[in-house]
C-alpha cells in the first residue's frame, strides 16, 4: 500500500405494465424492483469527491522549490506507514478468521494475507531510499500517520475487519505516476536509487486496486459493511491530504 476518502445502494424503480382493461381501475400500486449498484462503484462515487483536493495537497508537495528536502520527509514519513502495512493485513485476516458464520470472512482473509505477502518487505525499500538520499528513519512517526493507521486498527477490532479495504483503496488509488520518479530525480538532483519506492509502486499499485474492488463486490457486503467501508476509506482521504499538506509545510511537516 502505498499513496502520493453512507449510503450503500442505489435504487432504481420501473413502472409495471398498465393494467388491462378488466383490471379494477383501484388496482394496488405498481410493484418496483431495485437494482443495487457495485459496492465498488458505490465506493468510487463516494471517494470523487476528495480527489481534487487530495490533488491540491500533493501537488503542493511536489512543487519544486524546496523539492530536495520535501521528498526526504516524505520517505521518512512514508516508512512507518508502509511498516504498518503487513501487520495490519495480518491482524485483519485473523479476525476474519475468528468470525466463521459470517459468509465474507473466507474470501476476505484470504485477500488480507495474499496482500500482506504482496507488501512485505516494502518497508525495506524506504529505507534503502533514506540511504540513498543520505538519511535515515525517524524515531518518531508523524502524527497524521499514527492516526491513520491506528484508526485502522481500531476498526479491525472494534467495528469489522472489511473496513481495511476503503484504507487500501485511498492508499492504492493514488499511487505515484509512472514517471514522477523520474521527475523527481530530475529536480532534485538525488541519486536514483532514492526512488525505487515510487517506482516499484507505480507500476503494482493499479493492478492491487483492480483487485481489490473485484474482491468487494464479490463479498456481497451488507449495507453495514459498505458503510464501514465508505467511512474508514473518506477518513483515509482527509488524513492522507492533511499528511502531505503538513509534509509540504517549510517548517519540517510536522503541524
Amino acid at each position: 500500500m502505498n499513496a502520493t476518502a453512507t449510503a450503500s445502494t442505489v435504487t432504481a424503480t420501473t413502472t409495471a405494465a398498465a393494467p388491462t382493461s378488466t383490471a379494477p381501475a383501484t388496482s394496488a400500486p405498481a410493484p418496483t424492483r431495485t437494482a443495487a449498484f457495485p459496492a465498488s462503484l458505490a465506493l468510487r462515487t463516494k471517494l470523487a469527491p476528495t480527489a481534487p483536493v487530495l490533488r491540491a495537497a500533493t501537488a503542493a508537495l511536489w512543487r519544486p522549490d524546496g523539492l530536495r528536502e520535501r521528498y526526504v520527509r516524505y520517505l521518512a514519513a512514508m516508512h512507518p506507514l508502509v511498516r504498518a502495512s503487513v501487520p495490519l493485513l495480518v491482524r485483519a485476516a485473523e479476525r476474519c478468521a475468528a468470525a466463521p458464520d459470517d459468509p465474507a470472512a473466507r474470501r476476505l482473509a484470504a485477500y488480507f494475507l495474499r496482500h500482506a505477502e504482496e507488501e512485505r518487505d516494502h518497508d525495506a525499500w524506504l529505507l534503502d531510499d533514506l540511504a540513498a538520499a543520505g538519511a535515515g528513519p525517524v524515531a518518531v512517526a508523524h502524527p497524521i500517520v499514527v492516526e491513520l493507521a491506528g484508526a485502522q486498527y481500531y476498526r479491525i477490532e472494534h467495528e469489522h475487519p472489511v473496513a481495511l479495504l476503503g484504507y487500501i483503496a485511498v492508499l492504492e488509488g493514488n499511487a505515484p505516476g509512472p514517471r514522477l520518479g523520474d521527475r523527481l530525480a530530475e529536480v532534485t538532483g538525488l541519486p536514483g536509487g532514492a526512488f525505487r519506492t515510487l517506482r516499484e509502486h507505480a507500476e503494482l499499485d493499479g493492478g492491487h486496486l483492480d483487485d481489490l474492488y473485484g474482491v468487494f463486490d464479490a463479498l456481497a457486503p451488507t449495507p453495514a459493511q459498505q458503510t464501514a467501508v465508505s467511512v474508514s476509506a473518506l477518513h483515509t482521504a482527509n488524513l492522507l491530504t492533511r499528511l502531505f499538506l503538513s509534509l509540504a509545510e517549510d517548517n519540517g511537516g510536522h503541524r
